[in-house]
């Protein structure tokens, strides 16, 4: 019991120190101007058209690091710095957030499981805990609560786990765009590949930290099966 808080502890600290350090490298490379002074929107939308992407649109929305592709309604979800920004920052994030849309048109397989899990993921997030803690009440009576808790939450880390591949994949298409399209320099593409380097970390960090808790709850059902 104890090793599993300290495993908590350090998943816990970790975490907060890669989005601490996300948080510091965008807003270092936001303050960093693009040599060819595009904006992030005409970026992500210069991408979509040379993918042969014309049915995805690119909006702004509020928030900091709030961006995302959503491939339900296909639009490009830029927040107003990367939207509006000229920055490396806005470059690199732009640049990712397309290479979903182009994962999505190329039928990239990890993407279009995630997609297909989504409704029943969603589900799973928002009762599970009330699932487990049912089930860690009633553990003397019945493990049936506890066990339907715990397969719960090993559906959201697989979802985690499978978020992995698609987000380097998206960084890596991003990448490869920007340079072979000559729209960064090579200083400004090591700058936009630490960025998402970081930002994908974010994703292995809570990877990492699911199947810590899911782990947590398994030696839970386990102790009290040998005890049933």
């Amino acid at each position: 019991m104890a090793g599993a808080y300290l495993i908590g502890i350090i998943v816990f600290a970790v975490s907060a120190f890669v989005s601490w350090r996300l948080r510091s490298k965008f807003n270092e490379y936001s303050q960093i101007g693009l040599s060819n002074g595009l904006s992030g929107a005409e970026i992500a939308q210069r991408m979509l058209n040379e993918n042969g992407i014309y049915d995805v649109r690119v909006l702004s929305v509020e928030g900091m690091l709030t961006d995302h592709y959503n491939p339900q309604d296909k639009t490009v979800n830029l927040s107003a710095d990367v939207y509006y920004g000229r920055s490396v920052a806005a470059a690199a994030v732009a640049a990712h957030e397309c290479g979903h849309a182009v994962q999505h048109k190329v039928a990239y397989g990890p993407l279009k499981f995630r997609s297909a899990i989504v409704p029943f993921v969603s589900v799973a997030s928002q009762y599970m805990q009330w699932v487990i803690l049912a089930g860690i009440l009633l553990i003397n009576t019945s493990l049936i609560p506890l066990t339907i808790g715990v397969a719960l939450f090993a559906a959201t880390t697989l979802f985690s786990f499978i978020t992995l591949p698609v987000e380097f994949d998206a960084s890596k298409r991003a990448l490869a765009w920007v340079q072979t399209r000559g729209i960064v320099t090579q200083r400004e593409y090591d700058y936009a590949k630490d960025a998402l380097w970081w930002a994908a970390m974010t994703y292995v960090v809570a990877a990492i930290g699911s199947l810590a808790t899911l782990l947590y709850y398994v030696s839970i059902l386990m102790g009290a099966r040998r005890n049933d």
